[in-house]
């Protein structure tokens, strides 16, 4: 192709010439074969892409294919149904929804009712009317344990760091759930000045301990407590997990590092900053619970949870019974699903580890009640939760709240899209859960939602995760046959 291309310089200029003696009008196109020429000479000495050195301009053509595909596939070719992760019909109702335009659909649905997936809820001829319940239930997170429980609201902004969003996206979000009476989780990047506008803040702590770390990157317990006492932070979260790449940890490069950055995160700029996949201030599901507690009295009674991505049963299982044995409970567990989402992450982990949402959920509520601890804990469903359907999904199988990051990303232009995007979203949620004859979000159970399974083959939630009784994982010997293989794997002082 190289022999090519200098063989098309060479006649392409004689012509140019030659047409240029009949008409000197066409010497004008020496311009353009100046310009392709350089290109092309570039390509062909620069070591960085074999195909541009073997295709010279040719390449660049296919480079530039590449990067209009996306594009080109969303306006021309792709359905209103068919993108993923979300497809055309969620985004469009995510941006109507913010703007506080009109959303409702003519002509009924596009889904495919009648194929293998399609799911549905149960409503009532007893129906509630909207207009006759105006007040937005909240959900009270605190167990008995917890000095300064928290009234939540059923759909909040999931974990999104400062450095990851800039800080005019992070000024947005919490103003917009200052607006709306919702909270803004952190992300694990730490506590920056732009979480403390006003809205009520859930501080994600990380195996960096991002914002309360020493020069070692060890836990800090004094800069935890002057943080965790601000008025705006009303809870705490530990992070195991996240399920765009759950047991993948991560770098910040040094070249990445702003002085504010530095500041915020209390790291150094001269090195690059680790955040390890796992976590250094406890080794164990027995010092877990007691770091826990640690961390409930530093902050002043807050209630102080745990986000994860499903993995090793076992090892939930190990958390759930060193909270009875150790008589300290978790306050929430915030339960990101496998096919979360995230800035970067590793296209294997990202495709191919952690438990799905759904299945996640179930697990963790049935965990929790078969050891009795559901009472005293709250779930929070996250991942791909964006609409008033996915939050009534994640309820009837046992969340208590949900939160969402893309879908609040996509809504955010400035704060009122993100306040109005969560309230029309509420309501969306409110409407289904009347239509079914409900009254408030913990009415909710596994009866209500139809998920088609083959054909005519159709069963509910409560036939696909049927749940277990009460405190039957307290003794192994009561436990459902499906636990006992992970229950006999639990160990209180180690993670393995």
């Amino acid at each position: 192709m190289k022999k090519t291309f200098i063989f098309f310089l060479i006649t392409s200029l004689l012509l140019i010439l030659l047409l240029g003696y009949v008409y000197r009008p066409f010497f004008l196109l020496f311009a353009i074969w100046i310009v392709i020429a350089v290109i092309g000479l570039i390509d062909i000495f620069q070591k960085k892409h074999t195909l541009k050195r073997n295709f010279p301009i040719v390449a660049r053509m296919r480079y530039f294919m590449e990067e209009i595909r996306p594009k080109l596939y969303q306006y021309f070719i792709e359905s209103d149904t068919n993108g993923a992760p979300f497809n055309r019909l969620d985004r469009s109702m995510i941006y109507q929804r913010s703007k506080g335009v009109n959303d409702k659909v003519p002509f009924g649905t596009q889904m495919a009712v009648y194929e293998d997936g399609y799911e549905w809820m149960n409503h009532s001829i007893n129906a509630k009317s909207i207009t006759q319940n105006t007040e937005n239930p909240r959900i009270l997170i605190g167990s008995s344990q917890c000095k300064k429980p928290y009234l939540a609201n059923v759909f909040n902004i999931s974990a999104m760091s400062y450095g990851s969003l800039s800080k005019t996206a992070i000024s947005a979000l919490n103003e917009g759930a200052k607006l709306g009476e919702f909270f803004h989780n952190t992300g694990e990047g730490g506590l920056s000045q732009y979480h403390l506008l006003g809205g009520d803040v859930v501080w994600n702590i990380g195996t960096g301990y991002f914002s309360c770390r020493n020069e070692q990157g060890d836990f800090d317990s004094k800069a935890f407590e002057l943080r965790a006492t601000h008025e705006y932070v009303k809870m705490i979260e530990i992070k195991f997990s996240q399920g765009a790449k759950p047991g993948h940890g991560g770098i910040l490069p040094k070249s990445k590092i702003t002085d504010e950055i530095a500041s915020i995160r209390l790291v150094s700029k001269d090195q690059d900053v680790e955040s390890p996949p796992y976590h250094s201030a406890f080794n164990s599901p027995r010092t877990f619970v007691h770091f826990v507690k640690k961390l409930r009295d530093l902050s002043g009674g807050k209630p102080v949870g745990m986000k994860i991505c499903i993995g090793k049963k076992e090892e939930f299982l190990s958390i759930c019974k060193a909270m009875v044995d150790e008589n300290i409970f978790l306050d929430f567990i915030t339960v990101d699903g496998g096919e979360g989402g995230t800035g970067a992450a590793p296209i294997e982990f990202s495709n191919h580890v952690g438990m799905p949402l759904r299945d996640a959920i179930a697990f963790v509520y049935d965990s929790l009640k078969g050891f009795g601890l559901k009472s005293q804990i709250k779930i929070i469903a996250s991942g791909k939760v964006i609409n008033g359907f996915d939050i009534i999904k994640a309820l009837s199988l046992g969340a208590d709240l949900c939160s969402s990051a893309r879908g609040m990303m996509m809504a955010m232009g400035k704060r009122v899209r993100v306040f109005q995007y969560q309230k029309n979203t509420v309501k969306a949620a409110l409407e289904l859960l009347y239509a079914a004859g409900l009254s408030h979000f913990d009415e909710v159970n596994r009866q209500i939602i139809f998920h088609r399974i083959h054909g005519h083959k159709i069963k509910t939630y409560e036939e696909l995760y049927p749940e277990i009784p009460e405190n039957s994982l307290k003794l192994i010997e009561n436990a459902p046959e499906a636990y006992i293989k992970y229950l006999e794997k639990v160990n209180l002082d180690s993670w393995n």
